[in-house]
C-alpha cells in the first residue's frame, strides 16, 4: 500500500497539494518578482530580513558556546586552566556553555526556522514586523545578560534553569509577548487552510515551553523582602531569589522542567525543522502523513511524563521515578516513528545523499536522533541508570544529541537557507562537505571517550575487592583515570569548533557576494473564504458489521479527524494543551499533596542564618556541578559515603535542591565533620596542596572577599515567608548578630587547628559553616522543645 500523505504538506490523501512554496525557494533574481496574480488575490513579501539577522546570531552564539565548551573540557583535564580566576572557574563557565549551547546556538537556529517556514506554510507575511524584531532584540539581550550574570556567580542553580528571576521575567515577555503573539497571529490571519505538520510542533514548542517556564520559576526575590522591610540591597542581592519549591518538590519541578526542555525546545522544534527542511533538500514529499500524525500526538503526550526518571534511587518516591521509567520505555515508539518517517523521505533520493553535504547533515542528525531517543529509554532503566547515573555517560548522551541531532540539523538548515537568504550562491561546496566530516569526526571522538569514561567511573565506583571493601575507595583514583579520555574530548570538541569555523567563513564569503539590494520577491495568494465545508469522511475499507470498527477506520485510521483539526488553530492549541497539561498534573498533583511522600524527620532544622549564605556561597560557586548531595540506597554509595543513605525528610530546607546530576568530585550529603575546619579551608584554597592529582579549581578568593552580613536579616526572613519555621530568637536582627557569633567561633577553632586566622569576616566561613553542617542533622537526636536557636523551628511549627 503507498504510504498516505504524498506531497510536502503531508496533508494529502494520496493527492499532491499545492504547498504555498511555489517560487520562493527560487534562486536569486535580479528584480522584483511578480506571480501570476488572478482577480481577488492579496499580494504580499516574506519577512526575510528577520531571518536573516536569526541565521546570523545563531553563527556567532553558536561559535561561542562551542568556544566555551572546549575551554571547560581543557579544564577537567588541565585544572591550571581555570588560571585561579574566580569568573573564569569551571563552576562559573559551565552554566555558560550549557545555557549558550541551548538557548543562544539552539534556541537563534529553531526562531530561524519557524519565521522562514511559517510564513510559506502560512502563505502569510509575519503577524507584525514590530513583535519580529522585539522578539529577536529581546531574545539577544536575555542571551548578553545570561552570559554577564553566570560567570558572577548569579544563578539559581537550577539545570537548564539557572537564569535569575529578571532575566525569567525578561523571557516570558519575549517567548509569550513577542513570540507566541506573532507566532498564532500569523496562524489566524494564513491563506492556507490546513496546517502542515512543521506548524503542529511548533505549537506544542510554543505552548509548552511557556508552561514550563513559569511553573518551573516560581521564586521569591530577596530584592523584594529587603525593599518591604524598608532596606535597599546591594550589589548581586538585587538578583538574588529562591525557589516557592524545596527539596523533593523541588527536584519533581526540575526534572519535570529540565527533561520536558529537552523535549519542548531541543526535540520538537528540531522535528518541525526537520518536516520542512529536509523534504525541501531532498525534493521529496513526506513519508507518511499518518505516521506524522501517530508520531506527534504519542510524543506530545508521553514526554511530560519521563522526567522522574533522572531521580531514580533519590530521595524522590519509588513510585514516581518508576512512573517516569514506564513512559520512558513507552516515549521509544513515536521518537522512533518520527526518525522514520524523516529517513524514508528520503526513498528514491539515496543517490543525492552521496553528492550533497546539506542531505548529510540531515540525515547524520536524524539518525542521532534514533540513537538518543534509544538511548534514553534505556537509560531510564532502574538497573541501567544505577550504573550510569552521576558518570560521564549522561554527558556524552547529552553532547550525542546535541552536536549530533541539534547541531547537524541546525548546519544543515543553515546552509540551504544561506543562498536563498543571501541570495548569492554558497562561496563553496567543498568548504561545507569539508566542515560535515570534520565535525564528525569530532564527534565520534568526543561521546566515543566520554562513554568509555562514563563506563569506567560506573564499575570503579560499584567495584569490591574480595573482603568486601571498596576497590577503590579513593574517590581520586576515579578522577585520574579518566584524563586521557578528557584529552581524547578536547581533541574531539576541537575539531567540532573548528567546523564551525568553516562555516562562518562560508557565511562571511557568501554574505560578502550578496547584491548590492535583495530583490523583491511579491507573492499572490487568494485569501481563506469564510466558508467552508469540511470533505466528507471516507467509506471504511473493513467488511465488519461492527459500526464501531468501520467508524474508527473512516475517521481516525484514514486521518479524516485530524484534517478537521488542522484548519483549526485554537482547536489544535487547546487539545495540545491539554495533553500537556493532564499529563502533568497526574505527576505533580499526588506529589505535592500526599503527605507520605516527605516524611518529616525531627532532627533536621532549618540552616543558622551564617550556613544560609554559605550555602548561597556554594551556590554561586557553581559547586553542584561537580558534587552531588544524595547518597543513594546502593551498597557502593552508602559504603563510600555514609551508612545512611539520604532520606527524603533531609532536604526539606533546601532552596533549591542540591542533589546534583554528576560527580566528577565525591558526594558531598555526609561532609559534614569528616575533615577538620583547617582541611576545609586548606583545600578551598588550594586543592593541589592537599590531592595532588585533584582537578578542583582553586576557591582562594573566598578567604580575600568580605562576607556581606548585613544581607543575612533579608535572607532569613525570605526563607521564614517561604514556611521554614525559625524560632523568635532567629528572626528580625537577631539574625546578623547569631551570624556574627557563629563566625567569630568558627574562625577561633580554625586558628586553633593551623594556618589560617582572621577569617571571621570572609566568605569562606560561611562556606565552611554550611559544609561542616552538611548531613550531620540525621544523626542528632530530636530536639524536645524549641531552644530558640538559629534552625530551631517555633513551637508547633510543621516541618
Amino acid at each position: 500500500m503507498a504510504p498516505v500523505g504524498s506531497s510536502v504538506t503531508g496533508i494529502g490523501h494520496g493527492q499532491p497539494q499545492r504547498t504555498g512554496l511555489e517560487g520562493s525557494d527560487a534562486g536569486p533574481a535580479p528584480h522584483a518578482l511578480a506571480g501570476d496574480a488572478l482577480p481577488g488575490m492579496d499580494a504580499f513579501e516574506y519577512d526575510d530580513a528577520i531571518v536573516r539577522k536569526f541565521v546570523l546570531a545563531t553563527i556567532v552564539w553558536g561559535a561561542v558556546a562551542f568556544l566555551v565548551g572546549l575551554v571547560i573540557a581543557v579544564q577537567l583535564a588541565w585544572p591550571a586552566a581555570n588560571l585561579g580566576l574566580e569568573w573564569f572557574s569551571f563552576g562559573r563557565l559551565r552554566p555558560l556553555h550549557t545555557n549558550a549551547a541551548i538557548f543562544a546556538f539552539a534556541g537563534n537556529s529553531i526562531f530561524a526556522a519557524i519565521y522562514y517556514s511559517t510564513q510559506r506554510l502560512c502563505r502569510a507575511r509575519m503577524f507584525s514586523d514590530a513583535l519580529s524584531r522585539l522578539h529577536f532584540w529581546g531574545w539577544q539581550g536575555v542571551i548578553v545578560s545570561a552570559a554577564l550574570t553566570l560567570p558572577m556567580g548569579v544563578t539559581q542553580a537550577k539545570e537548564y534553569a539557572e537564569l535569575e528571576w529578571p532575566i525569567d521575567l525578561a523571557i516570558a515577555v519575549v517567548w509569550v509577548g513577542f513570540f507566541g503573539v506573532n507566532f498564532f497571529g500569523t496562524l489566524m490571519r494564513r491563506r492556507e487552510r490546513h496546517m502542515y505538520v512543521a506548524l503542529w510542533f511548533y505549537i506544542a514548542t510554543i505552548v509548552t515551553v511557556a508552561v514550563l517556564h513559569v511553573f518551573n520559576n516560581l521564586w521569591v526575590p530577596l530584592a523584594a523582602v529587603e525593599l518591604l522591610n524598608g532596606r535597599v540591597p546591594s550589589g548581586a542581592d538585587w538578583l538574588k531569589s529562591w525557589p516557592i519549591y524545596a527539596g523533593v518538590q523541588d527536584a519533581f519541578m526540575q526534572w519535570w522542567y529540565g527533561h520536558n526542555a529537552v523535549a519542548f525546545f531541543l526535540t520538537t522544534p528540531f522535528l518541525g525543522l526537520m518536516y520542512y527542511f529536509l523534504p525541501k533538500a531532498a525534493e521529496k514529499p513526506v513519508y507518511s502523513y499518518r505516521l506524522s500524525i501517530v508520531h506527534f500526538w504519542s510524543l506530545v503526550f508521553i514526554y511530560i511524563w519521563a522526567g522522574p526518571h533522572h531521580l531514580h534511587y533519590t530521595a524522590l518516591p519509588a513510585w514516581a521515578s518508576t512512573l517516569g521509567m514506564i513512559f520512558s520505555l513507552m516515549l521509544w515508539m513515536p521518537s522512533w516513528g518520527g526518525m522514520i518517517n524523516g529517513l524514508l523521505t528520503l526513498r528514491g533520493a539515496w543517490g543525492k545523499v552521496t553528492s550533497d553535504p546539506i542531505l548529510k547533515f540531515f540525515v547524520v542528525g536524524v539518525t542521532f536522533y534514533g540513537m538518543s531517543t534509544f538511548e534514553g529509554p534505556v537509560l531510564s532503566i532502574k538497573s541501567v541508570n544505577a550504573l550510569t547515573h552521576y558518570t560521564d555517560w549522561t554527558i556524552a548522551h547529552v553532547h550525542g544529541g546535541a552536536l549530533g541531532w541539534n547541531g547537524f540539523m541546525t548546519f544543515g538548515m543553515l546552509y540551504w537557507l544561506m543562498p536563498r537568504l543571501f541570495q548569492a550562491p554558497l562561496w563553496s561546496g567543498r568548504l561545507m562537505g569539508l566542515h560535515f566530516w570534520v565535525a564528525t569526526l569530532g564527534i565520534l571522538l568526543y561521546v566515543g571517550s566520554i562513554y568509555t569514561a562514563g563506563l569506567t567511573q560506573g564499575l570503579m565506583w560499584r567495584a569490591f575487592d574480595q573482603t568486601g571493601a571498596l576497590a577503590y575507595p579513593e574517590f581520586i583514583e576515579t578522577v585520574t583515570v579518566l584524563i586521557p579520555m578528557y584529552w581524547i574530548r578536547v581533541v574531539g570538541g576541537a575539531l567540532y569548533l573548528a567546523g564551525m569555523v568553516m562555516l562562518i567563513v562560508n557565511a562571511a564569503m557568501t554574505y560578502r557576494s550578496r547584491p548590492a539590494r535583495y530583490a523583491r520577491r511579491v507573492q499572490h495568494a487568494l485569501p481563506l473564504s469564510a466558508a467552508y465545508a469540511d470533505p466528507p469522511r471516507p467509506r471504511s475499507r473493513l467488511d465488519a458489521n461492527i459500526g464501531a470498527a468501520r467508524w474508527l477506520d473512516s475517521a481516525v485510521v484514514s486521518g479524516w479527524f485530524h484534517r478537521v483539526w488542522e484548519r483549526k488553530p485554537a482547536r489544535f492549541t487547546v487539545l495540545t494543551t491539554a495533553a500537556v497539561v493532564v499529563a502533568s498534573l497526574f505527576e505533580i498533583v499526588p506529589t505535592f499533596l500526599i503527605r507520605s511522600n516527605v516524611p518529616s524527620i525531627a532532627s533536621v532544622q532549618p540552616y543558622t542564618p551564617l550556613e544560609l549564605i554559605g550555602r548561597d556561597i556554594y551556590i554561586a560557586e557553581g559547586c553542584y556541578n561537580c558534587h552531588s548531595q544524595m547518597i543513594r540506597p546502593l551498597w557502593a554509595d552508602v559504603k563510600r559515603y555514609s551508612e545512611q543513605h539520604s532520606l527524603p525528610g533531609e532536604s526539606v530546607y533546601d532552596r533549591p535542591f542540591q542533589w546534583g546530576s554528576r560527580r566528577i568530585g565525591p558526594d558531598l550529603a555526609r561532609e559534614g565533620g569528616r575533615q577538620s575546619h583547617d582541611w576545609q579551608v586548606s583545600h578551598l584554597e588550594n586543592p593541589r596542596s592537599l590531592v595532588a592529582e585533584s582537578i578542583m579549581p582553586s576557591y582562594a578568593h573566598l578567604l580575600e572577599q568580605d562576607l556581606n552580613f548585613d544581607s543575612i536579616k533579608g535572607r532569613v526572613q525570605a526563607m521564614a515567608l517561604l514556611g521554614v519555621p525559625y524560632g523568635p530568637a532567629v528572626k528580625g536582627d537577631n539574625a546578623k548578630t547569631m551570624a556574627l557569633e557563629q563566625a567569630s567561633r568558627l574562625g577561633g577553632e580554625l586558628a586553633q587547628q593551623g594556618r589560617h586566622s582572621g577569617l571571621e569576616g570572609k566568605k569562606v566561613i560561611a562556606l565552611l559553616a554550611y559544609l561542616q553542617r552538611l548531613g550531620t542533622d540525621v544523626f542528632k537526636p530530636a530536639p524536645e522543645e524549641p531552644a530558640g536557636e538559629a534552625g530551631a523551628p517555633d513551637k508547633g511549627a510543621n516541618p
